[in-house]
């Protein structure tokens, strides 16, 4: 018999459907009958038959059409929602897709798998399974060490040694020992109290990130988990069923417990979780429909899922690798402007790099050489100006490699100690198998990746401060010798004005941004956890810079895209003109 899970006014009804030749509109009917049959006032209507409605599936948002059979329109077990005409949305309410559905709706489940052994995860494994291009499979090495952790907890429990977070409350509680017969429950309670986040969910990529990183911490084996309950969690990885998981919330210690929190509330069955095919559901329905079950936590269990970085990493992770893109487009389009402004390729001589041998530098200037005017790359607007009488250029075309190298360092250096975090163990208290003991310590203090992602939006800032100064000589006439803002008829025509504007706007934005977050401490915890890293901020910030200067460089590249067509017919080196070539392809020259 076919059931479809419907979504009524925030209420989620299993409605079966005995005749499958039934309509959409009996379907809604039926779901509309049982929200009213479970409200104390009917919801507020006097029949079935006056509410006025249309369905639509949660996959993809798709309107159905009400005469249609449910046969014909609708899979086994698929999601779908009623939406009341008149009514007006709650501030509360929980859409059944995240923003970006068209992006969603194209999901489909990877074949290929990455094995995780928590030793060997790299910032871009995990970008790529945020992605929800791969499954994840744990290595036998380490199948081998996660049992070996969880031998030493049955002992502890068996034996009712007095241990924080396994035997005992948490925190403040820590002395306050717990009975045998309780342990269960009091991971339950853990996991529900602590998802106290707010705002909103974390999109689906970084959800499945953050969900792949505490996996792959888990399969270190010094967390305590059952191997039973591991392999359960990377089910619901590999269904991409996804927990709601608010962004705000973490102070980075002990670890990420807020969000890691609500992450594990969807795990045992509660709260609310995502998928591609329910969309936004009531946690145990969106289990259900992919023949999972919810965990069932053993002693230490909850404690294992809930406390590391892996907040603070894994948005970290995708704030490197972005961070390491645009640094890369940013010699590219920097390079297509001093070529628009005429400048000289003068200032990237190698001697001059090869006396201030800093990596980044002299990869920079080494990238300028490669696209500018060269005997392999000749250029016919470098060869236009070859004889005038400009000794040297602005510091912002002239420096970029001092500028933009320290960028590409400061990228490298955070790389480096996000590389390192998202392999490390991270808990509280540790297992350690080998020893047969467990030792509490200070792992889930987020000071490292805080303090690096402080550093990370700080660095790459400066290629949006570089960026908007060149914008503003690509728009001013007695900078550029090109139409003012870059439009042919002035005065009528407005141009680039205002691209630059919001270029500055961005800049300034950014400045705010780059406060470190690292730098406040906030006692919490009775006192306990009395020195916290603010590194869920450090992160989210970092992020927010990031596409700040996404946004300003691709404002750069469209005005100088725009100053080219004023050199024209002359023609710039082969690797630019396939710059341009790109930008065209999708945005035409502007004649406003």
């Amino acid at each position: 018999m076919p059931r479809y899970t419907v979504h009524v006014r925030g209420e989620w009804l299993a409605v079966p459907c005995l005749n499958s030749r039934n309509t959409i509109q009996w379907l809604g009917k039926e779901a509309v009958r049982r929200y009213m049959k479970n409200k104390p006032d009917n919801g507020g209507f006097a029949s079935v038959e006056e509410v006025r409605f249309y369905m639509r599936r949660c996959k993809g948002l798709g309107l159905l059409d009400l005469d249609d059979t449910v046969e014909d329109a609708l899979e086994d077990n698929e999601f779908v929602e009623v939406v009341i005409e008149g009514d007006i949305m709650s501030p509360d309410f929980i859409p059944s897709q995240p923003e970006g559905v068209h992006l969603y709706s194209k999901y489909r489940e990877p074949e290929q798998y990455i094995s995780l052994d928590g030793n060997s995860l790299t910032t871009e494994n995990l970008v790529d399974l945020g992605k929800g291009l791969y499954k994840i499979k744990l290595t036998p090495e380490a199948e081998a060490k996660v049992k070996q952790s969880r031998e030493v907890i049955e002992r502890i429990v068996k034996e009712q040694t007095v241990v924080y977070g396994i035997t005992t409350g948490f925190g403040k509680f820590a002395r306050t020992v717990i009975p045998n017969s309780n342990l269960r429950e009091l991971q339950v309670n853990l996991v529900r109290s602590h998802s106290a986040g707010v705002g909103k969910p974390l999109t689906p990529e970084r959800t499945r990130m953050l969900l792949a990183l505490r996996i792959n911490v888990l399969a270190k084996g010094y967390s305590g988990i059952s191997l039973e309950t591991l392999e359960q969690v990377i089910e619901v990885f590999n269904a991409s069923c996804l927990p709601y998981i608010p962004e705000k919330g973490t102070v980075g210690a002990s670890g990420d417990l807020a969000p890691l929190s609500h992450l594990a509330l969807g795990l045992i069955g509660e709260g609310k979780m995502w998928s591609p095919k329910s969309g936004w559901a009531d946690a145990k329905y969106v289990l259900e429909a992919h023949g999972l079950k919810p965990i069932t936590l053993k002693p230490k269990e909850g404690l294992a899922l809930i406390n590391g970085t892996q907040m603070i990493t894994s948005l970290g992770c995708e704030a490197v690798e972005r961070a390491g893109a645009i640094a890369r487009q940013a010699d590219i389009i920097a390079a297509l402007t001093l070529e628009v402004l005429k400048g000289t390729t003068r200032a990237f001589d190698t001697d001059i790099h090869a006396v201030r041998p800093h990596r980044g530098q002299a990869e920079v200037a080494f990238r300028f050489r490669s696209l500018l005017d060269s005997d392999h790359h000749p250029s016919e607007i470098a060869e236009s100006h070859r004889f005038c009488d400009r000794v040297q250029d602005a510091y912002t075309m002239r420096c970029c490699p001092q500028v933009h190298g320290i960028v590409n360092d400061t990228i490298a250096f955070v790389k480096d100690i996000i590389t390192t975090e998202i392999n490390s163990a991270t808990d509280n208290p540790m297992v350690f198998a080998e020893r047969e003991e467990t030792i509490s310590g200070g792992n889930f203090h987020g000071e490292y990746p805080a303090k690096a992602l402080d550093y990370l939006a700080i660095g790459v800032h400066e290629l949006a401060a570089i960026s908007e100064r060149r914008i503003e000589r690509l728009c001013n006439p007695s900078l550029s010798e090109l139409p003012a803002f870059l439009v042919t008829e002035g005065g009528l025509n407005s141009g680039f004005m205002i691209a630059h504007c919001t270029a500055a706007a961005l800049v300034s934005e950014n400045k705010a941004l780059c406060h470190p977050s690292s730098v406040d401490s906030l006692s919490t915890s009775a006192a306990t956890e009395d020195h916290v890293s603010m590194g869920g901020w450090a992160a989210r910030k970092a992020l927010r810079v990031i596409e700040h200067v996404e946004q300003v460089l691709a404002i750069e590249l469209l005005a100088a895209c725009q100053g080219i067509e004023f050199l024209r017919p002359l023609r710039t080196t082969t690797p630019l003109e396939k710059v341009y070539d790109l930008v065209r392809s999708v945005v035409r020259f502007g004649k406003w």
